[in-house]
């Protein structure tokens, strides 16, 4: 029997959320590691080159990246065509998220964590990350998701971003006029799918019971 793969995970990390997300739908099973960023595990820290979150090993494969995962999964198994999109392409998808992780993030993190970077204005920074998602909201005017009538990989790999931002100030992200992405965002946060992947899991130790994941199928959330 091959090795069942290794997560290594933190729950409120927009960046290991996109990767159980993609696992979850992909029917695949891992054996999830809830890391403590505070106080990793050293088995973590010996197989992350980064020591960072997510971390996926599999045999002798090791990835450190959220989006690799992501096709990891997909590629494996892809039953609601993620890697397809309804509108648009790969390439589309893959330069939205790009944009996501690239300025948006950048401003996110000026945004979010402002005491860590004495330089940045706080809402200088909130202003900068507007900016990308307005450009969701008018995406989403013409649909219930990025890429159509359906999701697809640019939807769940942004949306913790867009999650991690809103709740930096909610009711100042609540008072703005992006109706779309709002709508858009309120979908994926009261959704079993949302819920089945942000379970509390307790800190993992060496020796532990291996932690399944996921315990059962995500809802489905091809619909608003």
């Amino acid at each position: 029997m091959s090795e069942r793969p290794t997560l290594y995970s933190f729950r409120r990390c927009p960046y290991a959320m996109r990767a159980r997300l993609a696992i979850s739908v992909s029917g695949q099973t891992v054996e999830l590691r809830e890391i403590v960023l505070r106080e990793k595990a050293p088995e973590f820290l010996n197989t992350s080159p980064s020591a960072t979150v997510p971390c996926l090993k599999h045999g002798d494969t090791v990835l450190d990246e959220s989006l690799d995962i992501m096709l990891w999964a997909l590629e494996s198994s892809d039953p609601e065509h993620w890697l397809l999109p309804e509108d648009g392409d790969k390439t589309g998808m893959f330069s939205l998220i790009e944009e996501c992780d690239g300025s948006f993030k950048h401003h996110l993190d000026r945004y979010k964590y402002d005491t860590r970077h004495p330089d940045a204005d706080r809402e200088e920074e909130r202003s900068g990350a507007s900016v990308f998602l307005r450009c969701l909201d008018d995406r989403l005017t013409a649909g219930p998701w990025l890429f159509g009538a359906r999701p697809a990989l640019a939807d769940f790999a942004i949306l913790p971003f867009v999650r991690q931002f809103a709740n930096t100030d909610r009711d100042w992200f609540d008072g703005e006029n992006w109706p779309e992405l709002k709508t858009w965002l309120g979908a994926f946060e009261t959704s079993g799918r949302f819920l089945a992947i942000m379970q509390k899991w307790p800190k993992w130790r060496a020796g532990d019971e291996p932690l399944l994941f996921p315990a059962a199928p995500a809802a489905d959330l091809t619909k608003m």
